[in-house]
């Protein structure tokens, strides 16, 4: 009795549970591959995760944070904090002035836009830079974005208003990078 042969219902019972085992595997892989290509399109086209280089926009965003930004934005107000590619790399900055608005900087440090200072709670002084010559109205569909430490970094004051196809997306929230 040692080398019986399986009877035909263990045969089937057999061949009917590696079947499912199959088909469980080749459900779990689809289900897989669909959640890649989900995240794949977020964070190609919906989200942006870039890692910040330089201190710009210190103390809000400091060298090696990671930002995650909306992709999808079109229209940006004052003081929403951006990607945006100019010069050829990838910068994060805060909106100052959008189009028609006029922006003066002068000797002291002062930002004016539309003659209404914006010292705010910026800690360091806007001086003006060799791109622009004040008062600078800011062209159509552009904004002109300035980065928080303003005395250490290139923005608007150095290349001009930022086309709006230029900038990626608008920053919703700030990774930070300690010790990784």
């Amino acid at each position: 009795m040692a080398n019986r042969k399986p009877a035909i219902p263990e045969i089937i019972q057999r061949r009917r549970s590696r079947v499912l085992i199959a088909r469980g595997y080749r459900s779990l892989l689809l289900r897989v591959l669909v959640l890649a290509l989900a995240l794949y399109l977020l964070l190609t086209q919906v989200f942006l995760l870039t890692q910040v280089s330089g201190n710009g926009m210190f103390p809000a965003v400091k060298d090696g944070d990671l930002v995650l930004a909306y992709r999808l934005q079109s229209e940006y107000a004052k003081k929403d904090v951006v990607v945006y590619r100019a010069a050829g790399k990838n910068r994060v900055g805060r909106i100052v002035g959008r189009e028609g608005d006029v922006i003066l900087l002068d000797d002291s440090g002062d930002l004016l836009v539309n003659g209404t200072s914006q010292a705010g709670e910026i800690l360091y002084p806007t001086y003006a830079g060799d791109g622009c010559t004040y008062p600078y109205v800011v062209p159509e569909r552009a904004y002109f974005i300035l980065s928080d430490y303003r005395t250490q970094c290139e923005d608007s004051r150095d290349f001009g208003a930022v086309p709006a196809p230029q900038i990626t997306g608008k920053v919703i929230t700030i990774l930070r990078r300690r010790g990784i």
